[in-house]
């Protein structure tokens, strides 16, 4: 998308016109953006979006597109808040499409139709790949890809650190493991196979890689992955309930 066609708003002016310089993209007050821009994007914290949808709310219309990026803010939440029969897309991108590589889950609200759908998977899919879910699976997506570089990077550390301790410097240690994730990964996309068969091909009988998995096995490897992405997609979900449950108390 060229910086022209997009408007930028920020409460805090200076990060606005820093940002403005470096990218190209035009700068205004939030209401100009929102009433100006065919697709509206989100991207405030959590708690700063019902006050951001009241101030939009009276320029928002039915022929645009909202999609949030907001963490744990549901599509009823983001609808409640805008004049009727707004589409509402609901995006949970990841950090890696600072680099283009990114996974992007949506899901779509009450009114969101095929076409907005194309249009978030347009707009997401110029950073990465990006797969369509039910809402009642954006917490374990958060769980998963959202929170996943981070297990990632752990990963690519220690397989760093275990490097160094080997004799490696630590740039070539680094180098080393983070492009083996690298090119795992885009072996997994690319032949379609499963992980396991990928695992199986590189796996001879008394060789290294067997004694090294027996290793990440004794040691909880798999477990704790999992563990991890289930205690994130856990938080998550709290997280989600919050407003929900705030909203019932208020009818109360």
């Amino acid at each position: 998308y060229a910086p022209e066609n997009i408007i930028a708003a920020d409460i805090d002016k200076a990060k606005l016109a820093e940002f403005h310089e470096s990218s190209g993209v035009s700068a205004a007050g939030t209401v100009e953006a929102a009433s100006r821009s065919a697709v509206i994007v989100v991207a405030v914290k959590p708690n700063a979006v019902t006050a951001l949808l009241d101030e939009i709310r009276d320029y928002v219309k039915p022929e645009q597109l909202v999609i949030s990026v907001a963490a744990g803010v549901t599509t009823e939440t983001i609808e409640s808040r805008l004049a009727d029969k707004v589409p509402v897309v609901r995006a949970m991108p990841n950090i890696p499409c600072a680099v283009r590589e990114g996974a992007t889950a949506i899901c779509r609200g009450r009114y969101a139709e095929s076409q907005h759908i194309d249009r978030a998977v347009s707009i997401f899919g110029s950073v990465g790949k990006v797969v369509e879910v039910p809402e009642s699976l954006m917490s374990a997506v958060t769980g998963l890809s959202g929170s996943g570089p981070a297990f990632i990077y752990i990963a690519i550390e220690a397989m760093a650190d275990a490097g160094v301790a080997e004799g490696l410097n630590r740039q070539q240690a680094l180098t080393l493991a983070a492009q083996t994730v690298l090119g795992a990964a885009k072996m997994v996309l690319e032949t379609n196979k499963h992980p396991a068969e990928l695992k199986d091909a590189v796996t001879s009988p008394k060789g290294t890689t067997i004694a090294g998995i027996g290793a990440l096995e004794q040691a909880g490897f798999r477990a704790a992955l999992m563990e991890a992405v289930s205690a994130s997609a856990f938080m998550a979900g709290m997280i989600e309930e919050q407003p929900e449950q705030e909203k019932r108390k208020g009818r109360e």
